[in-house]
């Protein structure tokens, strides 16, 4: 590894990608497909996650280098919620095909712009209570991409048993200069309870972000080594666009590119792999547990927001609902209530994981007008 002082690199090669292709299926019936939970308000702050993400990341990146990735359904809200880019700044994939082929599309882009370009990969609708320090744990990120030849993650100190996010292990410190910077040593899929709560004892495993920072030149070199087929799918398609208009070289290229993670396709192969240890206030919101989990709550632990409820004898649950519906509601104790739409949930939060077959069964019986 380089020797790299605290800000050697250009803030003009910074460059941001936010994946924003998401259904949010975890949050229905408020997160719905023609209105995924990126472009919602969900924690009533008077932002949706999307532009929460956004006024982050344009603290040490400048707006014209950040792009979305998403769904060609959802153009129209990425540029209603996010004025500041341009139209060009939005990448549209045809159709779902995971986080490998998304950031394959992305950095092509940026590196056909910039071949020096560090590129910050971001989710859309993660939860940040801290960003001034979520801004200097980049900035540290980006010093290390820009002098080394790494692949580097975001790991989150972890404060529970949590079963929900992947894991990563570390096997110790890769800089003296950065105690908490790790070479990673393994890649853990969401575990159960007890596996989950070894993890938590050894105090070698940290919660996968999902955030990633790279050099231009060191994810293609990655991609071109573990994911061969994805890469030269991707560089025939930039080589055709002067002959071919951009969405028919797009749709096909995803037509035959697989559905595969970037985690699986090529973090969990190769050897350049750090990690970046801290704790800012994070969480992925992929849940309503996990919301409830960063919300406040009454005296009663009753997350209410702004719903316009009448509760009696209720406790320890999550409420939800237009405030121009008024809901009476007695004798709850750890339960979600949900109205959006047309649609009322009521589900015990401990049987969430539930959701998705529910909304399948609607989906079924019901038809997709309520999904």
């Amino acid at each position: 590894m380089k020797n790299e002082t605290s800000n050697s690199y250009n803030r003009s090669d910074v460059y941001c990608v936010i994946m924003a292709g998401g259904i949010g299926s975890r949050f229905w019936p408020l997160s719905r497909t023609d209105k995924p939970k990126q472009f919602l308000d969900i924690l009533g702050t008077g932002q949706s996650l999307i532009q929460q993400t956004f006024s982050r990341i344009n603290r040490f990146c400048d707006s014209q280098n950040i792009y979305v990735v998403t769904g060609s359904v959802y153009k129209d809200q990425v540029q209603e919620h996010l004025p500041e880019i341009a139209e060009e700044q939005i990448l549209l994939e045809p159709m779902r095909r995971n986080t490998a082929p998304c950031i394959a599309l992305a950095y092509q882009v940026i590196r056909k712009q910039n071949p020096n370009a560090i590129i910050v990969v971001a989710p859309s609708d993660h939860l940040v209570l801290e960003p001034d320090k979520f801004s200097r744990i980049i900035g540290q990120a980006i010093t290390f991409a820009a002098n080394n030849d790494a692949l580097l993650t975001i790991g989150i100190k972890p404060s529970r048993p949590e079963t929900g996010y992947g894991y990563i292990q570390v096997s110790g410190h890769a800089d003296k200069r950065n105690p908490s910077l790790y070479k990673v040593k393994t890649f853990t899929e969401k575990p159960d309870l007890e596996l989950a709560k070894v993890f938590l004892e050894t105090g070698e495993f940290y919660w996968n972000s999902g955030i990633f920072i790279w050099s231009a030149k060191a994810i293609d070199s990655a991609f071109s080594k573990y994911l061969p087929d994805i890469h030269g799918l991707f560089e025939e398609m930039f080589q055709k666009l002067d002959t071919q208009s951009y969405d028919e070289a797009v749709s096909s290229v995803y037509s035959e590119c697989k559905n595969i993670s970037i985690d699986y396709g090529v973090l969990e192969k190769a050897d350049n792999v750090y990690v970046i240890c801290s704790e800012f206030g994070w969480s992925d919101l992929g849940t309503w547990g996990s919301l409830y989990q960063n919300s406040s709550k009454d005296a009663h632990g009753n997350v209410l927001g702004n719903s316009n409820a009448m509760v009696y004898d209720v406790k320890n649950s999550i409420i939800n609902l237009p405030n121009n519906k008024l809901a009476v509601l007695q004798g709850l104790d750890g339960y979600i209530v949900v109205e959006s739409d047309g649609v009322l949930l009521v589900c015990r939060k401990e049987d969430e994981q539930e959701i998705k077959r529910y909304q399948n069964d609607v989906l079924v019986e019901k038809g997709d007008k309520f999904i």
